[in-house]
């Protein structure tokens, strides 16, 4: 829902600024006044072309910007959340366009694309005129319109799932039927990536341990130079440490028998001299013990070799070689129980085909019946309209084919079915049914979309519907007809409309008039919003031309009593 549209140096606007209802909004105002630029306005803000001529005749810069409530358009939501704009239930939307021709767009102060701002905004109006912005004359959105009027929302839910369930069955056997086509060259490569592994064998750890060893090895002469050399100078040599430190003990011992403290730090001593002992024994024992071995140090090296072999190709640890190992093993075990698993596959997909061709044939029965109900109701709405020979037809097709893609009988299968339907209408009897947006006339393509939004009215609760021209070459009672119309379809969505008929103005529940006038030589337009004696005078004006009299304003009075009370 539109809420608060501000515009400012657009064409004859200077700067306005509209707070809508959230019913039937209709704007009115003498021919000429500028009424028809509110829609220009709002077609620049949902992604129209910037043009350079909207900007006011010495303006830098056109700016329009829409204050938008998507509560209730869910839709709206995940299309700006998919797109990382930020949202809760209202977005503010600019368009700024340039003298030079060139615009910016921004969505809640984020900038974005012209391509990027009609995606985001798509949905939020919906223009019937000869505008672009008219969702209903693209044939994409009649599917859903007709599965609403004929409430198969489950049905739809039911063949999206079983297509889903199709897709992975599918999917499944053809993956396997491809590794089976390929089965000889890709058994060959396991059985081979799985012998090397095997024959090396690694065993979770052991690169870490014999890295350790090989460094030993390789400096075995340095490693047992260096603990001989300790043990000797702790114990071996005459003048070893241990030894000096036995006549220290000695001359500690005599001197302790003169003072008894000293007996403390003699045993101290004794302690420390048996603990070098001991450390100079096992460095002795590791002295004798480190060898040069180069047999043993190549091997170990061919060892390592092998491994980090493996590893490089495998996944860089001996961990995810081994994993590897495993799953090499598993595949081989498919690959042997293929046929079984092919047998179980294409009847999976079988069963997956036949429930949903179940459900796309009835829902193509059902939209079919369905169809002729809706094309009928359209033109029976058609005839209240003033256009009594029109005829609607909805066309319910299947969809062709693609390589590659689902078919049932030639037609392809979709989330959705194989359907695909248009609304298709016949203006004058004896013509052929054509698509809407073919028809040439503004206010029969109008008045076409106002009968399908009157029947649709209660199918969506989101957005915006805007009439322009919905009154060409009507008057009367079909003027009338045409305005209770739109304040049926005001109760499910909210409405604006352009108007030049009282008996359409008089519905609205809330009503602008459009103001030109000249002020320091430059024409400008204004958009004013009118109280109840306001909208009397506004009817009246409408109904009496220049000259306003008693009688027409008390017309006026009345037609607006009618209107909201008969």
């Amino acid at each position: 829902m539109l809420t608060c549209l501000r515009v400012k140096n657009f064409a004859i606007i200077d700067a306005v600024e509209v707070e809508f209802g959230g019913a039937l909004n209709v704007v009115t105002g003498e021919t000429g006044a500028g009424k028809s630029i509110l829609i220009d306005a709002l077609e620049l803000l949902l992604g129209g072309r910037a043009r350079p001529d909207v900007v006011r005749t010495g303006a830098k810069e056109a700016e329009v910007e829409g204050l938008f409530d998507i509560d209730g358009d869910p839709a709206a939501k995940a299309r700006l959340e998919a797109a990382g704009v930020e949202a809760d239930d209202e977005i503010v939307v600019r368009r700024v366009v340039l003298a030079s021709g060139k615009s910016r767009a921004y969505v809640n102060g984020q900038l974005v694309t012209a391509t990027q701002l009609a995606t985001l905004t798509e949905g939020l109006a919906d223009i019937s005129s000869q505008h672009e912005h008219h969702s209903l004359v693209h044939p994409a959105q009649h599917l859903d319109y007709l599965d609403a009027f004929a409430d198969l929302g489950t049905s739809v839910a039911r063949m999206r799932d079983a297509h889903s369930l199709l897709e992975a069955a599918d999917r499944d056997l053809r993956d396997l039927e491809a590794r089976i086509g390929a089965r000889g060259e890709r058994e060959d490569l396991l059985r081979y990536q799985l012998g090397e592994i095997d024959e090396v064998a690694p065993v979770l750890g052991e690169d870490a341990e014999l890295g350790i060893e090989r460094e030993r090895l390789r400096h075995a002469e340095y490693l047992a130079r260096t603990a001989g050399g300790a043990e000797d100078a702790l114990y071996a040599r005459d003048d070893a440490l241990t030894t000096t430190l036995a006549r220290i003990q000695s001359e500690l011992e005599q001197a302790s028998k003169v003072d008894p403290r000293l007996d403390g730090l003699a045993e101290q001593l004794s302690g420390a001299r048996a603990v070098l002992e001991d450390t100079a024994r096992d460095l002795g024992r590791y002295a004798q013990s480190v060898s040069v071995d180069p047999e043993r140090l190549s091997e170990i090296e061919d060892r390592l070799d092998a491994l980090n072999r493996l590893k490089r190709k495998y996944g860089g640890s001996i961990d995810r070689v081994l994993q590897q190992s495993e799953n090499i093993r598993a595949e081989l075990g498919e690959l042997d129980d293929h046929e079984a698993r092919l047998d179980a596959l294409r009847r999976n997909r079988e069963k997956a085909w036949d429930a949903a061709r179940a459900l796309a044939r009835d829902l193509t029965q059902a939209r079919q019946r369905a169809g002729k109900k809706l094309g009928k109701a359209i033109s029976e709405e058609l005839a209240s309209l003033g256009m009594g020979e029109a005829e609607v037809t909805v066309a319910v097709e299947p969809l062709e084919g693609r390589d590659g893609e689902l078919e049932v009988n030639g037609a392809r299968l979709t989330p959705r079915g194989v359907d695909r339907a248009e609304f298709l209408i016949s203006p004058n009897r004896g013509e052929e049914a054509r698509p809407l947006r073919k028809v040439a006339s503004g206010g029969e393509l109008s008045r076409s979309l106002l009968a399908i939004k009157r029947v649709l009215a209660g199918l969506r609760t989101a957005g915006l519907y805007v009439f322009d021209e919905v009154d060409a070459g009507v008057g009367g009672a079909v003027a009338e007809v045409i305005g209770r119309k739109l304040r049926d379809v005001a109760a499910h969505h909210q409405v604006l409309c352009i108007t030049h008929l009282p008996q359409i103005a008089v519905f609205a529940s809330d009503h602008f008039r459009v103001e030109k006038g000249v002020e320091d030589g430059r024409t400008r337009s204004e958009i004013v919003a009118l109280d109840t004696k306001e909208r009397e005078a506004e009817v009246a004006r409408m109904l009496g031309g220049i000259k306003v009299t008693q009688k027409t304003r008390e017309a006026a009075r009345e037609m607006l009593r009618h209107a909201h009370h008969g």
